[in-house]
């Protein structure tokens, strides 16, 4: 049930308008300005309904000013008055009053007009807080997490945090991501249980987090943060996952004391950035604290991980039927690792290139198209240990491994087959080049 504070220095009105807004609302009185100021920060209304004229002392509009200058927000204020005179209620206007109701007024009319400036301030505040949170954890946005923290550590000291969700993506891949998003929902609920109310948290990207924690500087205290968040983590992993779960789920934390490192948010952030890295580079599930750009020393505690971890996070989910696809750098790479072990493994490796030119004219749409349907054709013509990679927009290479001469040549015919059997195959011609990996 929504609070309304009035304020009224006549009790026989202030009774009456009690006694109107009491069936739908709580309410709290207040007989003067000096006690509506102590009772406003006491009991936190949802609006505040005042008599005009308040004599002697401050007038409604002056407890409006007073209150907002306090809180440092504006009040939903409006006003009651027994004065006729339009300049008056222009002027409320002017100061920031929603509403204007003149004595006497009927309790219906009295009614409606709290109800819809309640409304209205529920929109507000509704669009408030989509425009500043994060929709599924509830924390701060990255915009509005960096534009408070950024304000806060200008001049109050303290500890950011960068803190990041080891192994999430294996979740994903898994449980599926209805799964993820609970893991996340959670890992922000541990996170905002670990800091205190007077701390500043939100969420910067998929699996990654920041915190402000004012007036802290003493290391240990985010060794015991770091402790707790990676124990809960893991308890809450087993009961949504199962006690069998086996992924190395847990927490990095790269964090940097303020003033002692600057004051600005991004030299900050970069330094706790780096922090992160060093954790992440040290075997993950623990904090690091960076201490200045040329210390050799940083402070890292972490939590280590058996190898059937390590091959868990290696392993490929769900594998795919058909050629293993992936980008040209990783193509490079294992290229690289055959031509190493090709004398010591005697098994032959080919190389091939398949080229798309046009044999007239035709738009991105099409050329598109057509490149579609040849990858189509080389992914289902080809083995599951063989790997394609595309080079270019018309070009596409192949590795394929353990292959005979004679094998080769059905995989080139099969391929060759399902490209002229496509659409595609009078306005496009496709050619290869092979060659033996040494």
């Amino acid at each position: 049930m929504k609070k309304i504070m009035i304020v009224d220095d006549e009790q026989i009105s202030l009774m009456m308008t009690e006694n109107i807004l009491s069936s739908q609302y709580r309410i709290v009185c207040a007989t003067s300005a000096k006690e509506a100021i102590n009772l406003y920060h006491k009991e936190k209304p949802d609006m505040v309904l005042s008599d005009l004229r308040m004599p002697p002392g401050m007038s409604g509009y002056e407890l409006q000013q007073t209150l907002e200058s306090q809180v440092g927000e504006q009040i939903p204020f409006m006003f009651m008055t027994a004065d006729h005179d339009d300049e008056t209620e222009s002027k409320g206007f002017e100061n920031g009053a929603l509403d204007f109701i003149r004595k006497p007024f009927r309790a219906d009319v009295l009614l409606r007009r709290i109800g819809n400036i309640l409304q209205t301030v529920e929109q507000i505040q509704g669009l408030r807080k989509a425009a500043v949170t994060d929709p599924m954890t509830g924390l701060l946005n990255k915009a509005s997490s960096e534009e408070e923290i950024g304000m806060v550590c200008n001049t109050t000291p303290g500890i950011l945090m960068m803190i990041d969700l080891d192994s999430f993506k294996p979740i994903n891949d898994i449980y599926g991501h209805d799964m993820g998003d609970k893991i996340l929902i959670r890992f922000s609920e541990i996170i905002k249980s670990a800091v205190r109310s007077t701390d500043i948290v939100g969420r910067i990207g998929g699996d990654e987090f920041i915190a402000y924690c004012q007036n802290v500087r003493d290391e240990n205290v985010i060794a015991n943060k770091a402790r707790y968040i990676n124990e809960e983590l893991v308890a809450s992993a087993r009961e949504y996952m199962g006690e069998d779960m086996s992924i190395p789920i847990g927490v990095s934390i790269g964090c940097v004391i303020a003033p002692d490192e600057g004051v600005n948010f991004n030299e900050l952030f970069k330094k706790a950035d780096k922090a992160l890295y060093t954790v992440k580079e040290n075997g993950k599930h623990g904090y690091s604290f960076f201490h200045g750009e040329n210390s050799n020393t940083p402070t890292i505690e972490r939590k280590s991980t058996d190898l059937s971890n390590i091959i868990k996070l290696l392993e490929e989910r769900s594998p795919a039927s058909g050629a293993f696809t992936m980008p040209f750098a990783q193509f490079r790479v294992i290229y690289q690792f055959l031509t190493r072990v090709r004398n010591i493994s005697q098994k032959n490796v080919w190389v091939l290139l398949f080229t798309i030119s046009e044999h007239m004219p035709v738009d991105d749409d099409a050329r598109e198209k057509a490149t579609d349907t040849f990858f189509s054709a080389l992914h289902t013509s080809l083995r599951a240990s063989d790997i394609v990679t595309q080079n270019s927009k018309n070009q596409f290479l192949i590795l394929l491994f353990d292959t005979e001469l004679y094998n080769l040549e059905i995989i080139l015919d099969r391929i060759m087959k399902k490209w002229h059997s496509s659409e595609d195959n009078d306005l496009f011609e496709v050619t290869y080049e092979l060659d033996n990996v040494t």
